[in-house]
């Protein structure tokens, strides 16, 4: 039974991974019904992804924290049980404030991957540490795949309270998978938990991540917006001198700030950025009218199916990342995973008017963000001490998020700026979209040169050096034949 729960170990976790996915993104079909179906504003119904997007950017590096001092398994269990309580409430309700406050909870669910990928590397060998980061970095992408028409099938064809009961069955399972195939992890970092470091670095995400998420709606320069970031920047940097100074900070800035470990929380922030515009531009293109001579006018469930290919490719691929991460280097990997993203938009620029165009444009930056993705915690792992693994990547993933949030607000500035009146409405144009593509491919290439600029690790190094022995001695032993 033991050696069951043992193989078992990554396909649970990745299981769990996956639900964390499809539970962020299964609301995203029934938001245009949710006003009325709570009669609530639209204004209102926003915050059922605001408040998951601002809870899981806050708790994410906080749980990883708190994993690492008190065990990943246990707040593994604890992110999970957040999640499937959330879903529950939100069944069981509809009424928008209780449903915003649910969608809070479910943004627990954000710390899923870090603590998952913490837990792999202590438990696994190393010869298998990397394949298995690598599957789990690629749930996501899947994750969010299936989410999308499996929302939409619900909301078409049930009552969408239906659409919470199906996440909070799929968290409990997870849950109880964990429970019984997770061991915990003897790996800790004792000391006293900084409230003070959590609580300033949530007020301070909070100002960012708001500001961000409704500059479009509340005007870029009007006093709430320009407050928030003023009180961003104040209370940030308060954080940051507190951090310093704290003997057990929630985030050490001094590993932070070296350039392996700063480099790829970079990389994250511009990967984030340029992955999650595939995702946003491209469910709006095609379901722009056929009116507008560019939109196909697809219902949301073909929409999701859009992008389904490119979930299903990011899990197929990751065995392939982890064997480029294993004979060249995550950094490489990294460089070349955004390098394709970078390709895959100028795919889109070429032609975004042919279904079958749209769809190997946006595989392809899936294919990117498969070996981009999966390259990011192998670097973290290699630049943090066991001890710090979970919390380190939960800033990985905090970056990540943040640069979804901004490409959000970037996305929806471009489009807002290039549009025409198509039946008396106001419809993006097919240019606008194309410049949010030109936009996001620029930041892959940015992502792809912070990744050269990473130093190379000593275990890259030494693999390099034994490869080329290899090879030297292979070649000495043809030539005396």
């Amino acid at each position: 039974m033991a050696a069951l729960r043992e193989r078992l170990t990554v396909p649970v976790l990745a299981f769990g991974a996956i639900v964390m996915a499809v539970t962020q993104t299964v609301v995203v079909p029934l938001l245009p019904d949710l006003p009325r179906l709570t009669g609530a504003s639209a204004g209102e119904v926003s915050w059922m992804v605001t408040a998951t997007l601002l809870a899981g950017a806050v708790l994410t590096p906080v749980l990883g924290r708190a994993g690492d001092m008190y065990g990943k398994r246990r707040v593994l269990l604890i992110a999970f049980g957040l999640m499937t309580l959330g879903s529950l409430v939100c069944a069981v309700t509809s009424d928008i404030g209780i449903l915003i406050a649910a969608r809070a909870l479910q943004g627990a669910a954000a710390a899923v991957v870090p603590l998952s990928i913490s837990i792999l590397r202590d438990e696994l060998p190393p010869e298998r540490t990397g394949s298995a980061v690598a599957m789990m970095s690629s749930t996501l992408g899947i994750g969010a795949a299936l989410g999308l028409p499996l929302a939409a099938l619900i909301v078409q064809y049930a009552n969408w309270h239906v659409m919470f009961w199906a996440t909070a069955a799929l968290g409990a399972l997870g849950l109880a998978l964990a429970s019984w195939a997770v061991r915990e992890s003897p790996v800790r970092e004792p000391g006293r938990f900084d409230t003070l470091g959590a609580l300033g670095l949530a007020a301070g995400l909070v100002c960012l991540l708001l500001g961000v998420s409704q500059g479009g709606q509340w005007g870029w320069g009007s006093p709430r917006i320009l407050g928030l970031f003023v009180a961003c920047a104040v209370v940030l940097t308060l954080w940051w001198v507190q951090q310093r100074r704290a003997e057990r900070p929630l985030v050490d800035l001094k590993l932070a700030t070296r350039p392996r470990v700063a480099l790829p929380h970079v990389a994250a922030l511009l990967t984030g950025f340029a992955f999650y515009s595939n995702t946003l531009v491209t469910a709006q293109l095609v379901q722009a009218p056929e009116a507008t001579g560019y939109g196909l006018g697809l219902s949301i469930v073909a929409t999701g199916l859009c992008l389904l290919p490119g979930g299903v490719t990011m899990l197929l691929l990751s065995p392939v990342s982890a064997r480029i991460s294993t004979n060249r280097g995550p950094r490489v990997t990294l460089a070349i995973g955004a390098g394709v993203i970078a390709l895959g938009y100028v795919l889109r620029i070429a032609d975004s008017r042919d279904l079958w165009a749209i769809i190997l444009g946006a595989t392809v930056v899936s294919i990117g963000t498969t070996f981009a993705y999966s390259a990011l915690p192998t670097l973290i792992i290699r630049a943090v001490p066991a001890g710090q693994t979970a919390s380190a990547n939960g800033v990985n993933v905090l970056m990540r998020t943040i640069g979804q949030a901004v490409c959000s607000a970037a996305v929806a500035a471009v489009l807002v700026h290039h549009t025409s009146l198509i039946g008396g409405a106001p419809v993006p144009t097919l240019h606008g979209y194309l410049l949010a593509f030109a936009m996001a491919g620029t930041v892959a290439l940015v992502a792809c040169a912070a990744a050269l600029a990473i130093p190379a690790d000593p275990a890259s190094r030494d693999t390099e050096r034994a490869r080329d022995r290899t090879e030297v001695s292979r070649d000495e032993a043809l030539e005396g034949a």
